[in-house]
């Protein structure tokens, strides 16, 4: 599965993507949600709420286990992917397009630069 342009990543699987006007959309991984297995459920944060980077902030739930959604960047969370309620298995089907989860307006837009970039997140997974 090929990655958008400008992704950045975390050590905990999840991308991040600048979405305009100030804000960074974020998911997992297409990795993560192949260790998860089938995604069943998705707990995000309420909007308005603020995150703090490292900090869990949800959980994605499979048929294999639960897992924590960790903020990749410090900041205000402004949306969250609605269609997750109904459609937990977009983040299996397509998790850097529909299978979104929050979008957040980082109160530092340069901690972007401190994330991973792609081919530093590939060695951490060992995917050629």
């Amino acid at each position: 599965m090929t990655a958008p342009e400008r992704i950045r990543y975390t050590s905990e699987h999840e991308w991040v993507l600048p979405s305009g006007e100030g804000t960074v959309r974020v998911g997992i991984t297409d990795y993560a949600q192949r260790q998860l297995g089938d995604v069943v459920f998705v707990q995000l944060p309420d909007e308005g709420s603020k995150v703090s980077a490292g900090e869990s902030m949800g959980e994605v739930e499979s048929t294999k286990s639960v897992s924590e959604l960790y903020a990749p960047v410090e900041g205000e969370v402004v949306k969250g992917n609605e269609r997750l309620g109904d459609e937990p298995d977009l983040v299996n089907t397509d998790p850097f397009g529909d299978g979104w989860m929050v979008e957040i307006r980082p109160a530092d837009p340069a901690a972007l630069d401190r994330l991973l970039d792609e081919n530093a997140y590939r060695q951490l997974t060992d995917q050629d």
